[in-house]
């Protein structure tokens, strides 16, 4: 099939209005045929605070995309053993899908400590990383390995934490999710304070 597909991981708890930016410029800079959304049910260099289950942050993914067919909701980590290192994924990708050639999509975050990653090496050495810039961590583009790049793309201002934090502080966040997505954690009365909190 020959299809260039973008991996971008991460909790998506929720997922927002940021991710799909995002994708859209991975798609467009990247000459991608699909970004599959890859909705990490553990991450091995988290701290495990209390999440959505994710079962809920996919269902919450599936709703955000529904307008965008290149983009895909994807749950592959799901079968697989936890922690679900992204080398194994890749791997595991490979072998699923032999035809097709997976481009890794990092913050610059991650990329800042990409070094901490299972077989950091073997994932630099054997496929395309491309980078988007963070404002907290400024990437040295002098100094990147042959397959990676930073792609060209505004510095978002919205995040997951400051979703959860709004519907915490009972702010709206129509601004910052898709319509349906705010409608689904309303109805769910996801990220509200416990009582007695």
């Amino acid at each position: 099939m020959n299809r260039r597909i973008g991996i971008f991981g991460g909790s998506f708890d929720p997922v927002h209005n940021g991710h799909i930016t995002l994708a859209l410029h991975f798609l467009e800079q990247l000459a991608l045929d699909e970004v599959w959304f890859m909705v990490t049910p553990q991450n091995p260099l988290k701290t495990q605070r209390k999440m959505l289950d994710r079962q809920q942050r996919f269902q919450l993914v599936e709703m955000a995309l529904e307008n965008h067919p290149q983009l895909v909701a994807c749950d592959f980590e799901f079968r697989m053993q936890q922690p679900a290192y992204t080398w194994h994924t890749l791997q595991a990708l490979g072998q699923r899908y032999p035809d097709d050639a997976f481009v890794l999509l990092i913050g610059s975050d991650n990329w800042a400590y990409f070094t901490r990653w299972f077989n950091h090496e073997e994932i630099v050495r054997h496929y395309d990383i491309a980078i988007y810039p963070r404002p907290e961590a400024p990437v040295d583009t002098d100094r990147l390995p042959p397959r990676v790049t930073v792609i060209d793309c505004p510095l978002l201002d919205v995040s997951s934490s400051m979703v959860r934090q709004a519907v915490a502080d009972g702010r709206p966040i129509a601004g910052y999710v898709p319509p349906v997505v705010a409608r689904q954690i309303e109805q769910w009365r996801a990220y509200q304070p416990a009582e007695g909190d």
